[in-house]
């Protein structure tokens, strides 16, 4: 029985290998070459690209006011809350007017003692003119009184310059504001001195709408920039050419755009860059004098430019951009890019493509230069649409 036993797993075993076998051998017969792997592609199109550049700057006063007394004494008073908008001629401080005003006094007495003269002695000089004429009085006599004449007349008019003075620098202690704008704090309090040429300044008063903001441009850019004009690759021709866009430090955009008012002409031998002044409207003062700011300055527009999707992009171990092509026998073909900037999702391709060649965008993993594939063009949406809340349905499997 255990013969009979043994032979029968024997042949069992036989058999099993044998099916095996003939099912390796009939798969071999019955298979063909594998489906050619499928690529999404973009067909690479020229079209007009309004190319803008990032560049950083800080904001300033329009308009920059340090008060500073034109005359010393006491402060008296300060007319004015500190961060409160101020108005042109407004007062801002009082300093103590008793010695200005007795200057003041002193001097128009003078004056008023040198007109009272003026006529007694004008007189004078006229009787003995008359008299000389017939030899009454000696020519002395007469150039004596002349000269009286024209001394009183210099008395007069140095009293009404020292009346002038006095009567300006009584008007100076009232401390006026000389610019409309924003006031920031006060250095100095009630009680304190002050003095005529004195290094702090009593308060700062800024204009603050508009504003302006200076930015910054490396050379190596402008030089690129104007290279790019020269060379017709960017049209200025726009109307909105000069408007700028302002992005926040939080990283919120301003809402109100600027015009780009002049580029400086001289280079900051320490950073290599020009200034660019732009003006902005700023009616609810969110803009502040110091800010750290990004501005958005249109280049010009592109009319030709080729953009190609930045996942359609990699990089070969020295960094060089490249990129994956079909040609017309839908065979992979590899292509080393220069690119010029990012445009929102997609590089400006400054050399590398030409015009109606199809990039793969999607399956560069599948594939390498030579290989014959199926493509199917690249619907940049989808994956978007698929992850919408308003579509609540599971998104369709991709294609292997």
């Amino acid at each position: 029985m255990k013969k009979d036993y043994r032979a029968v797993l024997m042949t069992a075993a036989v058999i099993f290998i044998v099916g095996l076998i003939s099912a390796g051998c009939g798969d071999k017969k019955t298979g063909g070459p594998p489906p050619a792997p499928e690529v999404a592609i973009v067909t690479i199109q020229p079209k007009p690209v309004l190319i803008t550049t990032d560049l950083t700057g800080r904001t300033s006063a329009n308009l920059v006011a340090e008060v500073r007394p034109q005359v010393g004494g006491i402060i008296q008073k300060r007319l004015f809350t500190e961060g409160s908008d101020v108005q042109a001629g407004q007062v801002l401080y009082q300093i103590d007017p008793a010695t200005y005003q007795a200057a003041l006094d002193n001097a128009r007495a003078g004056l008023a003692r040198s007109e009272a003269n003026l006529s007694a002695i004008r007189l004078k000089a006229d009787r003995l003119r008359e008299l000389l004429v017939d030899k009454a009085v000696s020519r002395q006599d007469y150039d004596d009184a002349a000269s009286a004449l024209k001394q009183t007349q210099a008395d007069i008019q140095y009293w009404q310059a020292n009346v002038d003075t006095a009567r300006i620098n009584l008007k100076y202690t009232s401390i006026t504001a000389p610019i409309s704008g924003r006031i920031g704090k006060s250095s100095v309090t009630e009680g304190a001195l002050v003095a005529v040429g004195q290094s702090t300044a009593l308060a700062t008063i800024q204009k603050l709408d508009p504003m302006y903001v200076d930015i910054t441009q490396s050379t190596a850019d402008l030089l690129r920039l104007q290279r790019g004009i020269k060379e017709g690759r960017l049209n200025q021709s726009d109307a909105n050419q000069r408007k700028v866009q302002l992005i926040l430090e939080d990283g919120s955009t301003y809402p109100l755009s600027g015009t780009l008012q002049f580029r400086d002409v001289t280079v900051d031998p320490t950073t290599g860059s020009v200034i660019l002044r732009a003006v902005f409207p700023n009616p609810n003062g969110v803009l502040l004098p110091g800010m750290f700011i990004r501005a958005v300055v249109k280049e010009g527009i592109n009319e030709k430019a080729l953009l190609v999707p930045q996942q359609a992009v990699s990089r070969d171990p020295k960094g060089n951009p490249q990129t994956l092509i079909v040609d017309a026998e839908n065979k992979v073909a590899l292509r080393t890019l220069a690119l010029d900037r990012a445009i929102g999702d997609q590089w400006l391709v400054a050399s590398g493509l030409a015009a109606g060649e199809r990039v793969i965008v999607e399956g560069m993993q599948k594939v390498k230069p030579g290989v014959s594939v199926k493509v199917v063009p690249f619907e940049a949406g989808q994956e978007k649409n698929s992850a919408s809340p308003k579509n609540m349905n599971p998104p369709p499997a991709k294609k292997n």
